[in-house]
């Protein structure tokens, strides 16, 4: 029983625990004191059932208590991983009238046995208290009014108290402002551009594009009464899913927990499941009398939690034509409403819809215009050709008589197409962005060798050069990560099998040439802890298919 979970705590030397939750909750400021000043015990200790001393000095009602276990260090913000008596019962295994009595006689008899309180912080328990004074001094010492409980409510949600009201209100809009012009300024120290740059390769032109739309709307250059909506075209593989990644990231901190957008920042629909008439029900939840009335929908749910979310409808050229009719009310009026007769707005919300398709006519496009490029240079004899091909964009002829025309057909009404507000084109890796690629893909499996083998890992030029051959337009830069793993990772694994790869030795990824004219390939030098050289020359196909082994 919970009898044993105090035992343990004793025999652990945690009773020092016990006597500190006993004085928050008697409100003995002057005892917690003395046990908080030896160091002997963590004001941010938990009892057995999730709760901490100062939950139970708020809940309690006894401010000095509070004030006491903030200066010794408490998390003003920290939450209970108390839920309700019979989920902790089962969670515990334990009987749930146990858990009732610790519950009511070493933290409160005043709450209900069936809500839960999980995520609840003590501003939550002050208020809950009705006590404006203990509210006020949480707010002053720094609590955040803005932090929702796992049932997504935040602490104003508790109070009838006009005054209480009144005082969280004017927190809660201080708080925001402060963090609105943390966050401008972290923009502004580093900018989108930035930040994408560092994880995704190339795409200059397409991340340009989206950072200048996202800047128009965060400073209020744009339309508020509709939804920002964005359409990636381009193949597969190429950046599309990880730059909406990066948009939420940089819009919502990429946070999770509690905090108003905690992890919900993001939502990500495959829209390849939405192929039928019947499953527009699962976007915004199914009509009274249907099953799954109560489960709300899957887009509808997350962006009542969230209304400014980034949404990714990833392959939206597979949905069936009635969601597409959906999604043009959502983006039209910026709302929608679910199967349960609410509205949900969502005019904050970004919506980043992809699709591969036209991705063979962009693909070809931007080959052209590459190689139209370097002509060019070369005519007015560059030194560097390949630089002056970097820097290729879209025509606008290309989008209007290639683009547009495919894109009507699919979507077949042009109201859709009319309310997006930027089209963004993914162009194929350039030869200079496949060799960036293929030497982060390698200096990753060398801090694997590293940590997991002890062995260093290097390679020649050549290397990269070879690998980068193996690039398919279809494939992105998933046909570079797997032109890696079976030109090279295979070769190290079939060495390590073979017991030639020792902890501590050195590995050189060198380019063979066949004697006979045949491919080339890479082949491995060891040096060995000893210093002795020799290769190794594994018959390891360098001709197997894409997907091949």
């Amino acid at each position: 029983g919970l009898g044993g979970y105090l035992m343990a705590n004793k025999t652990n030397g945690k009773a020092q625990e016990e006597k500190l939750f006993r004085a928050a909750k008697l409100g003995n400021a002057d005892e917690l004191r003395r046990l908080l000043a030896d160091k002997s015990v963590d004001p941010n200790c938990r009892h057995a059932l999730g709760w901490t001393p100062l939950h139970v000095a708020a809940i309690s009602g006894h401010g000095d208590c509070v004030l006491a276990l903030l200066e010794a260090g408490a998390d003003i913000d920290a939450g209970d991983e108390f839920s309700n008596v019979y989920q902790m019962a089962r969670e515990k295994q334990l009987h749930s009238l146990e858990v009732l009595v610790v519950r009511e006689d070493e933290f409160s008899n005043r709450l209900s046995n069936r809500a839960s309180f999980r995520g609840c912080t003590a501003l939550h328990y002050a208020v809950l208290t009705d006590d404006t004074k203990l509210v006020k001094t949480l707010l002053e010492k720094g609590a955040d009014p803005t932090l929702a409980n796992d049932q997504n409510h935040l602490p104003a949600d508790y109070s009838r108290n006009p005054v209480m009201r009144k005082l969280l209100k004017e927190y809660t809009d201080e708080h925001n402002k402060k963090r609105k012009q943390r966050e401008a300024e972290e923009r502004r120290r580093f900018p989108l551009e930035q930040r994408v740059k560092q994880v995704i390769v190339g795409q200059e032109g397409a991340i340009a594009l989206v950072a200048a739309t996202i800047r128009r709307k965060e400073l209020g250059w744009f339309d508020d009464e509709h939804p920002l909506v964005f359409l990636f075209l381009g193949s597969s593989g190429i950046g599309k899913t990880e730059l909406a990644k990066q948009m939420a990231e940089y819009l919502h901190g990429g946070s999770t927990g509690r905090s108003s957008s905690g992890g919900k920042g993001f939502i990500r629909l495959d829209m390849s499941e939405y192929q039928e008439k019947h499953e527009v029900a699962k976007l915004i939840g199914s009509p009274p009398g249907y099953v799954g009335h109560d489960d709300g929908g899957q887009l509808t749910q997350r962006l009542r939690e969230c209304p400014n979310a980034v949404v990714l409808l990833d392959e939206v050229d597979k949905a069936h034509p009635d969601v597409l009719t959906v999604l043009l009310q959502l983006f039209d009026e910026g709302r929608l409403t679910d199967g349960k007769g609410r509205t949900v707005v969502c005019k904050d919300a970004i919506f980043v819809m992809t699709s591969n398709l036209a991705s063979e006519e962009i693909a070809q496009h931007a080959t052209d215009l590459r190689r139209d490029a370097e002509l060019l240079a070369l005519q007015r004899q560059s030194l560097q050709p390949s630089s002056v091909a970097e820097e290729v964009s879209i025509r606008s002829d290309f989008k209007e008589r290639v683009v547009r025309p495919i894109l009507k057909r699919q979507f077949r009404r042009d109201e859709f197409l009319g309310r997006i507000n930027e089209i963004v084109y993914f162009l194929p890796f350039s030869r200079k962005e496949l060799t960036v690629l293929v030497t982060r893909e390698l200096e990753g499996w060398t801090r694997r060798a590293k940590d997991k083998h002890g062995i260093e890992l290097t390679w020649e030029r050549r290397v990269v050069e070879l690998l980068a051959d193996g690039y398919n337009v279809h494939y992105g830069a998933r046909s570079v990560k797997h032109e890696v793993e079976r030109q090279v990772v295979n070769r190290l694994a079939e060495a390590h099998e073979k017991q030639l790869l020792d902890s501590g030795c050195a590995v050189h990824l060198v380019v063979e040439d066949s004697d006979d004219g045949g491919p080339a390939r890479i082949a491995l030098l060891v040096r060995p802890k000893s210093h002795r050289n020799m290769e190794l020359d594994l018959p390891l196909s360098n001709t197997a298919p894409l997907g091949g082994s």
